[in-house]
């Protein structure tokens, strides 16, 4: 059974920073394309930013140059270090895993809350 586990949100002015982790464990790592995922209140999830096994990256047009996605497969680790944030940016992020797009191959974590608030 893969597990993901969110850390790292919290509330933080406009402007400001946070670096999310997912460490996940269960699964050879290395072998999934990661993808970090928010919902706003009221509004659907969203793909935030993906990064491949291979380390390419692809990010939403409203977070691009503002936050960066790594991942560290020594550690079965991905981050995502946010920069700049708004309070439109506010909402429960999510990690993901996917192999291939294979039913049964797709994991999610349980979020972690960001809160972008003056």
């Amino acid at each position: 059974q893969v597990q993901l586990v969110e850390s790292g949100g919290g509330l933080v002015q406009p402007g400001g920073s946070l670096r999310l982790s997912c460490a996940a464990s269960g699964t050879t790592f290395s072998i999934y394309v990661m993808g970090w995922y928010r919902q706003a209140p009221g509004k659907q999830r969203e793909l935030v930013a993906t990064i491949t096994t291979g380390g390419n990256t692809n990010y939403v047009d409203s977070v691009k140059g503002r936050f960066t996605i790594s991942r560290d497969n020594a550690k079965n680790t991905v981050y995502l270090q946010m920069n700049s944030l708004k309070p439109e940016d506010t909402g429960t992020y999510y990690c993901n895993a996917d192999h291939l797009g294979i039913p049964g191959l797709n994991y999610w974590g349980q979020g972690t809350q960001v809160t972008v608030s003056s």
